[in-house]
């Protein structure tokens, strides 16, 4: 039981990450600051970083509790 709630706690929280990524435009295009979106690399930078390493980590943790459900 606890870990089917700690699942959906992690699978809503990814996807709110998820959703917050913007393609090739940065943070920036959340606010309106547009981008030319060129297809140069761009690195990512303050909260930017953080959503991406946020979503990695989430999702190896969404990982986890499933394998940890099917061993259960």
């Amino acid at each position: 039981m606890k870990l089917s709630l700690l699942q959906i706690v992690i699978s809503v929280l990814l996807v709110i990450l998820i959703l917050l990524q913007e393609r090739s435009a940065g943070m920036s295009g959340l606010f309106g600051g547009g981008g030319d979106g060129g297809g140069a690399y761009q690195t990512r930078r303050g909260i930017e970083r953080g959503i991406f390493w946020g979503t990695i980590v989430l999702g190896l943790a969404f990982g986890v509790v499933a394998i940890l459900q099917i061993l259960r």
